[in-house]
């Protein structure tokens, strides 16, 4: 055996592109002149070949899969009929080209029954993909092992690749061609033909955008155009739904998105409603059967059905996206075509099979007048030539002898020979001379056709003509403007509502009025029922067309929107935030801001628990990602707080020993998202930042300790310092740790969580305003145990 040395890099290279091309070739795209690739033309064409035509019985699917695998697709037999199954599926093709017998799947995503148990005919539609293929209108090539000829494209009459789509993955590319409506595209195709300078604008007036077998919507048209214009583009879809009003309101689909499965659907939604995600869905029910999709969704009383309906939209495959890629073989080549270019490539195609369907007919035709006129010549000199055929000893010499005598072809003289007694009656012959006439009117035609390519775009015109008036039906699928898409916002009322986060990660809103003014020293009410490890770390108030910007210790900031919190009852756990937005690992939220808009010309200040302050701009987290994006540079701390502040205020840093310090916002540059900070307090020894406020005038410093106690103190007695310093005292730190520190007018009301759930809501006014060094005093009576988790002011 001689070895050859191989450079690896170019070897694998070169085999890769080998390997590459023949997945794109032989089996993931789709030829542009029939819209099928390999396997599905091999079906057909099996199919065809065995005489399983729409008027002939049905026979097995396994019939069917073994002689396309044993003759042309040597793959795997499940391929093959899991192809099979496709094309009988009418939620899976416009107009399929099988037609099925048997269990051949769900819009469900219930399986077809094996192979053995279905059968299967051609449509009668797929009849018109392999109309003319016996008059050499194709070219055929060996099949795998050079035994049998198969055809290398269909002559298609039906534009197959428009009507029906077509999806598959190559190796590096992807097709996505959706369906389309069979009267608009042939109505594209006829105006092309008329016109060849026909703009995109022309097209879209006949052919306005795909058309799915499940109907549903289209949003918009740009997505269209993009798709039409260049080959690739996103439409969004939507279900088709009606409100039905009666004893209970119901949210009815009747339409889903195009290869939406509708059991997930369902149990999307049971889903959503069981994490509590979506909220006023009394009851849910599939009502489906053989007349149409039904499902139900019944509703409480009182809840608005366009917001749910909404909600539904945004949470489930009820709306999704469809992309749509118009990538081809042309010439054995992949290409990414526009809407004209698929069209002119049908049109080309189209051409060359009639003027080779012609050209066949033409030549049957001249060889059919050739032979009869020799018989026309026999029997005009029939005496002679029943003379010269028995003066002769054979028949070679009697062909010859005829040859001879009447200057005749050898398959004229053959004719003759074979002609059988009875045509020579009268009656026969005036057959024959009638049919020579017919050929020469038919002989004239094809000629006529082959010399003038108007005449073969009139043929295709007519053809497509005939198809529409079999096949054409209405458009399923309606485009509507993405402008019609309900506002959200606009259908919920805006309220002011108490959100409260909890250390185990649940969130919840509720009215603001749930929680009922007591006076100072009252035991509260029962905010939510929390599990003895949980404790509640936050809670703001915002109105419901707010966001809420969340900053969580890992130094990340997400943004949710105050209508997307659950709104659940004041006893209450919560709903679990890992549900509303995506978090890592043992992240959790340290500070949440309302914001109104990320336009504004403000700040967020941010504090760590080293002492660190950080400013940035608010419109740097006006486009946050799924999970989150970077607020600040934390390298081993922690963030503690962060304020919306105009950039123009003083700020208040506190410390859990009792120290704070007061310095202005001038005093910290503004900085990029990300960024590490400035010093804000340098921290004795195990000391750490436990809050920071923004200096409101007439307003007074809240000091709160673990312990319960707390006191009002007059800002003036924090004289202003550059930051960085070491502070001043803010409390006598025996009464506790210092869990809050917040900046509250007289005006202001508070409400105080513990870590048991406890919750109290009180004036600020019924807090005594004592000096800087004092102890302060009880503001709320804990239980044995527990101890302040919280304090929340309410303007």
């Amino acid at each position: 055996m001689t070895e050859i040395d191989v450079d690896i890099t170019s070897e694998m290279k070169s085999s890769y592109i080998d390997y590459a091309m023949s997945v794109i070739v032989g089996r993931a795209l789709p030829d542009v002149r029939d819209g099928l690739k390999p396997v599905h033309r091999r079906i057909l064409y099996a199919m065809f070949e065995q005489g399983m035509t729409s008027d002939q019985p049905y026979k097995k699917s396994a019939r069917v899969v073994g002689d396309v695998m044993g003759k042309y697709h040597p793959h795997g037999d499940a391929a093959i009929y899991e192809t099979m199954v496709r094309m009988a599926q009418d939620f899976s093709m416009r107009y399929p080209l099988i037609d099925g017998q048997g269990n051949f799947g769900s819009i469900d995503g219930d399986p077809a029954a094996a192979m053995r148990y279905t059968e299967v005919r051609l449509s009668e539609i797929a009849g018109e993909i392999l109309t003319d293929i016996e008059k050499d209108t194709v070219d055929f090539v060996p099949n795998y092992d050079d035994s049998l000829k198969e055809p290398i494209v269909l002559p298609s009459k039906l534009p197959n690749l428009l009507v029906n789509g077509s999806s598959g993955i190559a190796v590096g590319m992807a097709t996505n061609v959706p369906p389309h409506n069979l009267r608009e595209v042939a109505g594209a195709l006829t105006r092309l033909i008329d016109d060849p300078e026909s703009t995109l604008s022309d097209l879209l007036e006949e052919m306005p955008g795909p058309d799915f077998p499940t109907g549903g919507y289209i949003l918009g048209s740009s997505g269209i155009q993009s798709a039409y214009a260049t080959g690739r583009g996103i439409i969004k879809l939507r279900a088709k739904s009606v409100i039905e009003q009666g004893e209970k309101q119901k949210i009815v689909v009747t339409e889903l998105p195009y290869q939406v499965n509708k059991a997930k659907v369902v149990e999307t939604i049971a889903d959503l409603i069981k994490a509590e995600r979506v909220d006023g869905i009394s009851d849910l029910r599939d009502e489906s059967d053989r007349d149409g999709i039904r499902l139900v969704v019944e509703l409480r009383s009182g809840v608005n059905p366009e917001v749910l309906l909404n909600q539904l939209h945004r949470h489930t495959q009820l709306e999704s996206s469809y992309s749509i890629i118009n990538v081809v073989l042309v010439d054995g080549q992949p290409l990414t075509l526009p809407l004209k270019e698929i069209l002119e490539q049908y049109i080309l195609h189209r051409s060359e099979v009639i003027e080779r369907r012609t050209r066949f007919d033409l030549n049957r035709a001249e060889k059919r007048a050739h032979v009869l006129a020799g018989l026309l010549v026999a029997l005009e000199n029939i005496d002679d030539v029943i003379k010269l055929i028995r003066a002769a000893e054979s028949p070679g010499e009697a062909r010859a002898a005829l040859m001879g005598a009447f200057d005749l072809s050898e398959e004229q003289t053959k004719a003759i020979l074979d002609m059988r007694l009875q045509r020579l009656t009268a009656l026969e012959q005036g057959k024959i001379r009638s049919e020579v006439a017919d050929l020469e009117v038919a002989i004239a035609r094809f000629r006529e056709i082959l010399a003038d390519p108007r005449e073969v775009r009139n043929i295709i015109k007519q053809e497509l003509s005939e198809l529409v008036g079999k096949y054409g039906d209405e458009r399923r699928t309606q485009i509507i403007e993405a402008e019609e898409e309900i506002d959200l916002e606009d259908l919920i009322q805006e309220e002011e509502v108490a959100v409260t986060i909890t250390g185990d990660g649940y969130i919840k809103r509720q009215p603001l009025t749930a929680y009922r003014q007591q006076r100072r020293g009252g035991m509260g009410v029962m905010g939510a029922e929390i599990k003895s490890e949980d404790f509640v770390t936050d809670l703001f108030v915002a109105t419901t067309h707010e966001y809420i910007l969340f900053f969580t210790d890992m130094g990340k900031a997400h943004w949710l929107r105050v209508f997307d919190v659950p709104a659940l009852g004041r006893a209450a756990r919560g709903k679990s935030i890992v549900n509303l937005l995506s978090f890592e690992a043992d992240e959790r939220i340290t500070e949440a801001i309302p914001v109104k808009s990320f336009d504004s010309e403000g700040f967020i200040v941010m504090a760590t628990s080293k002492g660190q302050v950080v400013k940035t701009s608010i419109r740097a987290y006006s486009n946050p990602r799924k999970g989150g994006i970077k607020a600040v540079n934390l390298r081993g701390d922690s963030l503690v707080a962060a304020r919306l502040t105009d950039g123009d205020q003083d700020l208040i840093l506190a410390t859990a020993h009792g120290k704070a310090i007061r310095f202005s916002e001038g005093d910290v540059r503004p900085s990029h998202r990300g960024s590490m900070g400035v010093r804000g307090i340098s921290l004795e020894a195990n000391d750490e930042v436990i809050s920071m406020d923004v200096v409101r005038p007439g307003t007074a410093l809240l000091t709160v300790t673990r312990k319960g106690y707390g006191k009002r103190t007059e800002l003036s007695e924090y004289s202003p310092h550059r930051r960085g310093g070491k502070g001043m005292k803010n409390i006598d730190p025996r009464r506790g740790d210092v869990v809050a520190s917040r900046t509250v007018s007289q005006e202001d009301e508070l409400m105080i969580t513990t870590k048991d759930g406890q919750m109290i809501r009180i004036p600020a006014s019924d807090i005594r305003i004592q000096g800087r060094a004092t102890q302060g005093v009880r503001i709320m009576r804990l239980r044995p145990g527990d101890e302040v988790a919280a304090v929340a002011r309410i303007n």
